[in-house]
């Protein structure tokens, strides 16, 4: 196949670097940043630059750039995509982009469907992606009316080729619904936690549960602050609950209740044991 690729950072460049490590296909990429078309080129990652004139031989279009500028892509190329190609974005957020996207590759007939794959770094851009990124990971596909069984079989092939362990199928509502909580929550904690003065008196006082605590803190807030926005409904609503239960062991702690606290603790320690996994 012929894959262009839009944006070369931590996610598209890791998806250039592990279809052409593990696969045949040829690989063009385009990214804003002439240093990072550079690196890709010498390092092998790309097979050349995504021009408008390939882009109508490309069978798969993997967008890897944010939400408001995958969008705008779409919206500036639909004309030149080929009717035969599949275009996947990996976006972090769904119901913004596919509910803009889906109609544009309605209108100009050709095949789309939301994509996030559940892997990723502190650290972003291209130094630091990886033809490894994807190694067991799980692939969130978001079909609708318009995708049909033979489309899931050749991604599945492809992103399995890759590297993923799996796919899971969901719709836009569902995956932000979820993704608030398992990992924009997640990266608000630790941004918030970090900023005790604590924070800066840590030597020699911190193991894994400070590494754990404030490794997503490292993160870039332009990307963050739109992906946060664009699911701030179901965001807040996590931060709400977040807030709620820190509020009830701070009281807990104020009154010295020990059997309030020992409570919470179990109660947190029972849900982890039934949740299972990571």
């Amino acid at each position: 196949m012929n894959i262009g690729i839009i944006g070369l950072g931590l996610i598209g460049g890791s998806m250039a670097k592990s279809v052409k490590v593990r696969t045949t296909h040829t690989v063009w990429g385009l990214d804003t940043d002439p240093e990072t078309m550079t690196l890709a080129r010498l390092c092998g990652a790309i097979d050349g630059t995504l021009t408008d004139e390939k882009l109508p031989q490309c069978d798969l279009i993997l967008i890897a750039v944010r939400p408001g500028a995958t969008v705008n892509w779409v919206a500036d190329h639909a004309e030149k995509i080929a009717k035969t190609a599949i275009v996947v974005d990996l976006c972090g957020v769904k119901r913004v982009v596919v509910g803009k996207i889906a109609p544009i590759a309605e209108k100009y007939d050709f095949a789309y469907i939301g994509g996030h794959p559940m892997a990723g770094l502190e650290r972003g851009g291209f130094v630091n992606s990886s033809d490894r990124l994807y190694d067991g990971a799980s692939m969130i596909l978001t079909p609708d009316k318009r995708t049909d069984i033979q489309l899931l079989e050749t991604l599945k092939a492809f992103f399995q080729d890759i590297g993923f362990a799996s796919l899971t199928f969901s719709d836009p509502d569902e995956h932000d619904h979820i993704i608030a909580y398992t990992s924009q929550l997640a990266h608000i904690a630790s941004s918030a936690y970090v900023k005790s003065p604590e924070a800066q008196k840590r030597r020699g006082f911190s193991a894994g549960s400070f590494r754990d605590m404030t490794r997503v803190a490292r993160l870039d807030e332009a990307m963050w602050t739109e992906l946060f926005l664009d699911n701030a409904d179901y965001l807040t609503e996590e931060l709400d609950i977040l807030i709620r239960h820190l509020n009830e062991y701070l009281s807990a702690l104020q009154s010295r209740d020990a059997e309030k606290l020992h409570s919470l603790l179990k109660e947190g320690r029972d849900l982890k044991a039934s949740a299972g996994g990571s």
